[in-house]
C-alpha cells in the first residue's frame, strides 16, 4: 500500500522532477544515467559486482579506506560507487582510481532502479550513512540482494520526520540486512523505526578511520604553501571558514569585521559548500566593504599584480583543497552549523590540531562535536558575536 502510494506520487511528480533535473546545473551531467541509462563501462564489467551508494563528497571520502581494503581482500569483485553529486564523482575518480568505477545514482523510479539492478547484478549493496530511497531498497530486496548500511546515522531532525511516516519507514528500513551505526543513539533510533534488532550493530564513526591519509597524499597541491599563495606576510594569520552556506555567510563576514577591528592582520578564507555560488558570495563580500579574490586566480601571471593586501577575503573556488587550507589556519569555522543543515566535517580542521568553531546545528556530527568540546579543541557559538 505504501509503495503504491509512493509510486503514484512519483508518477504525478514526474514532469516536476524532470524539470528540476534539466534546470539544475548540478543534475544536468549524467542526466540519462539518472533516468536509468546504464553507462557502457558498467555494462562491460565482470558480473556480479558490489554496488556502493554514497550521496556526495563527504560520504565518498569516508569510505575510501573501506573500499581500498575491500579491493585488496576481494580483487575479483568489481566495485561500483554511485553518487548524486558531481563532487562525489570527482572524489571517486581522484581517490579511488583503479579501485572503483563511478556512476550517477538512478532517480528513485522503480523502472530506473530495476534496470540498474538487472544490468549490474550486484551480489551486495552497501549504503552509506542515511540515503533511504524506498524503491531502491525495495527492488534490491526483491532481487534478493543483501543490503548493508555502513556508518549509519539518524539525526534527531530526521528521526522526527520519519516518525510521521513510520509505517512507510518501517517497510523501507526492514529491507536492511545489516545496519552498522555510528553511535548508540543512532542504533536506538533506527531500531525504533523498524530495523530488526539482530541486524543493528554500533561500529563507530568511520570518519575517524581517515586519519591524516588525505594530508599525507602525494598530490601536487598538498605541497603548496597556501600562505605563500595567498601572499600572506609573516605577521598575517589565516581564519578559514569552510563549507559555508548562504544563510550563514553574512554572520561569518560580520564576525570577521569584529575580528579585524582588534586584529587587522587577520585574513579570511571562505570556502562555500557549493562552488557554483562563488559569484554571489563575492557580491556579498564586497557589500561588506572587503576586497576579495578567488583562489583560482592566484598564482597566475595575469592576476598576480591585482592580489589585494591588508584585511581581505580569499574565496576558495577549487575542489579538494579545503582540508589542506585548514592546516595553515590559526582558527577555523565549519559551516552548516549556524543554519539548520546539521553540520559538515568537523574532523577536517581538527586533524591538524586547529581550533574548531561551530554553531548550534550539529545533528550530523553531534558525537564529534561533543568530543571536541570535551577535549578543549572546539568552541560552540550561537551567532557571530
Amino acid at each position: 500500500m505504501y509503495y503504491l502510494m509512493y509510486n503514484v506520487l512519483l508518477v504525478l511528480a514526474f514532469p516536476i522532477i524532470i524539470g528540476l533535473l534539466l534546470t539544475k546545473k548540478r543534475s544536468q551531467r549524467g542526466l540519462w544515467c539518472r533516468l536509468g541509462a546504464v553507462p557502457v563501462e558498467l555494462r562491460n564489467l565482470q558480473k556480479p559486482v558490489i554496488w556502493i551508494h554514497a550521496v556526495s563528497l563527504g560520504e565518498v571520502a569516508t569510505i575510501v579506506p573501506l573500499l581500498q581494503a575491500m579491493k585488496q581482500r576481494y580483487p575479483q569483485w568489481p566495485l561500483v560507487v554511485s553518487t548524486v553529486t558531481e563532487t562525489g564523482r570527482e572524489v571517486v575518480i581522484k581517490r579511488l582510481e583503479g579501485v572503483a568505477v563511478h556512476c550517477y545514482a538512478p532517480v528513485d523510479f522503480w523502472w530506473a532502479v530495476d534496470r540498474y539492478i538487472r544490468i549490474l547484478q550486484p551480489q551486495l549493496f552497501i549504503l552509506v550513512e542515511s540515503e533511504f530511497w524506498p524503491n531502491l531498497l525495495n527492488r534490491l530486496q526483491r532481487h534478493r540482494v543483501p543490503i548493508c548500511l555502513v556508518n549509519g546515522r539518524i539525526s534527531s531532525r530526521s528521526f522526527a520526520r520519519y516518525r510521521w511516516i513510520s509505517g512507510m519507514m518501517n517497510q523501507v528500513l526492514n529491507c536492511l540486512d545489516l545496519a552498522l551505526m555510528q553511535s548508540v543513539h543512532d542504533a536506538e533510533r533506527i531500531g525504533h523505526l523498524g530495523v530488526k534488532p539482530n541486524a543493528i550493530h554500533v561500529t563507530g564513526n568511520m570518519k575517524f578511520d581517515q586519519g591524516l591519509e588525505q594530508g599525507q597524499a602525494a598530490d601536487a597541491h598538498t605541497q603548496v604553501s597556501f600562505r605563500s599563495l595567498f601572499t600572506c606576510h609573516a605577521a598575517e594569520v589565516l581564519i578559514v571558514a569552510g563549507s559555508t552556506h548562504a544563510q550563514e555567510e553574512e554572520s561569518v563576514l560580520e564576525a570577521y569585521r569584529l575580528v579585524i577591528a582588534q586584529h587587522p592582520q587577520a585574513v579570511l578564507v571562505m570556502a562555500p559548500r557549493h562552488i557554483e555560488r562563488v559569484a554571489k558570495l563575492e557580491q556579498v563580500i564586497r557589500q561588506y566593504g572587503f576586497s576579495c579574490v578567488r583562489r583560482s586566480r592566484l598564482g597566475q601571471d595575469v592576476g598576480d599584480q591585482a592580489v589585494p593586501h591588508g584585511p581581505r577575503v580569499i574565496v576558495l573556488d577549487t575542489r579538494g583543497e579545503l582540508a589542506f587550507v585548514y592546516r595553515e589556519a590559526l582558527v577555523t569555522f565549519v559551516g552548516g552549523t549556524l543554519v539548520p543543515v546539521g553540520g559538515h566535517n568537523l574532523l577536517e580542521p581538527a586533524q591538524w590540531g586547529r581550533p574548531v568553531v561551530f554553531g548550534p546545528h550539529v545533528d550530523h556530527c553531534r558525537d564529534i562535536a561533543g568530543l571536541l568540546l570535551g577535549a578543549g579543541g572546539g568552541l560552540q557559538i550561537q551567532n557571530q558575536d
